[in-house]
C-alpha cells in the first residue's frame, strides 16, 4: 500500500470509527481526574450529565446542517444586521426581500400577535423576528413539536436591533399550531 493510500484508509475509515470512542475516554478521563483532584464529589449523574451534553453539542455541530431562509421586506434596516448574526453563528443563509411580507407570514401561520418584521425557516422550524442564534440552535437540539419560535415586534438590543449598551428585557416565544404560545427563554433588560 502507498503512502496516499495509507493516510486516505485512515482519514476514510479509521478516522471516523477511532474520533468518537478517543471523545469519550477524554470526557471520562477528565471527569475522572475532576472527582479525585476534588474535594466535592460527583455523583454519577453529574458525570453522566456531563458526557451526555458534550456528546449531544457534538452531534449538533456534526449532524445538524444549519439553513436558514429569510424573507424580509426591502423597507427593513435591520434585517441585514439579524442575517449576519446568524452568519456570525455558523448559519448558511439564503434571504429574499419580498414587497409582501404579510403573504410570507401567512403562508407560514406566523400569529398576528408574534409577529414581526422578518420570517425564516430553519430546518422546517419557522423563526419570526430577532431570535437570537443560541435560541434556535437550542430549538432543533430539543426538537420540540411546536411550529417555531417568535420574538414579537422588535426590541431593543436583540441581535440585529443592537443601540449602544441599551438592551430592552425580551422573550422569546414558542407557538404550536393550534396558536397556543409558551416561554421558551427570557432575557432581562441592561440600561
Amino acid at each position: 500500500m502507498s503512502h496516499k493510500q495509507l493516510i486516505y484508509c485512515w482519514q476514510k475509515w479509521l478516522l471516523p470509527i477511532l474520533m468518537p470512542a478517543t471523545v469519550q475516554i477524554v470526557v471520562l478521563t477528565l471527569g475522572m481526574l475532576s472527582i479525585l483532584g476534588s474535594t466535592a464529589p460527583m455523583s454519577h449523574a453529574q458525570a453522566v450529565f456531563s458526557t451526555r451534553h458534550i456528546q449531544e453539542q457534538q452531534t449538533l455541530s456534526k449532524s445538524t446542517v444549519l439553513n436558514a431562509t429569510v424573507y424580509y421586506s426591502p423597507d427593513c434596516n435591520c434585517c441585514g444586521g439579524w442575517i449576519q448574526h446568524l452568519k456570525t453563528q455558523g448559519f448558511k443563509v439564503t434571504d429574499f426581500s419580498t414587497t409582501d411580507i404579510e403573504t410570507v407570514k401567512q403562508k407560514y401561520n406566523v400569529p398576528d400577535n408574534l409577529s414581526s418584521c422578518h420570517t425564516a425557516i430553519v430546518n422546517g422550524y419557522v423563526i419570526e423576528g430577532h431570535v437570537p442564534a443560541d435560541d434556535i440552535k437550542r430549538l432543533l437540539q430539543e426538537k420540540p413539536n411546536v411550529v417555531g419560535l417568535s420574538v414579537p415586534q422588535m426590541p431593543v438590543g436583540t441581535p440585529g436591533m443592537e443601540m449602544g449598551n441599551r438592551k430592552d428585557p425580551f422573550s422569546v416565544l414558542s407557538f404550536d399550531r393550534k396558536n397556543s404560545v409558551a416561554l421558551f427563554n427570557k432575557y432581562p433588560g441592561e440600561s
